[in-house]
């Protein structure tokens, strides 16, 4: 069965940090590049970071870059992102997902999880 399961959203102050988990079934996890994705309220889900495979090559939205990191345990089909500096902008619901195909950024993804909520507080 396909299954993406976020965890580790919260609520945070200001310059806060946070590490969301995405535990994957073998299935939707082995060989393929992943991705985090968020929906602010009121906003469209937005492209936040993906990995691939291997973990060698990682992208970023401009809005994240240097202060969230993503990185991936391929024997524990887990991926993670690393939150740092957290601002209240980045107040959403935090959604992992797998690549089916494409490039990292623009690709097709399928087999999204429920997400996690993520709240910084000013």
């Amino acid at each position: 069965q396909v299954q993406l399961v976020e965890s580790g959203g919260g609520l945070v102050q200001t310059g806060g940090s946070l590490r969301l988990s995405c535990a994957a079934s073998r299935r939707t996890f082995s060989g393929y590049a992943m991705g985090w994705f968020r929906r602010a309220p009121g906003k469209e889900r937005s492209f936040v970071a993906a990995i691939n495979w291997s973990g060698t090559n990682t992208h970023y939205a401009d809005s994240v870059k240097g202060r969230f990191t993503i990185s991936r345990d391929n024997p524990k089909n887990t991926m993670y992102l690393q939150m740092n500096s957290l601002k209240p902008e980045d107040t959403a619901i935090y959604y992992c997902a797998t690549l089916k195909s494409g490039a990292l950024v623009t690709g097709e993804y399928a087999y999204w999880g429920q997400g996690t909520q993520v709240t910084v507080s000013s």
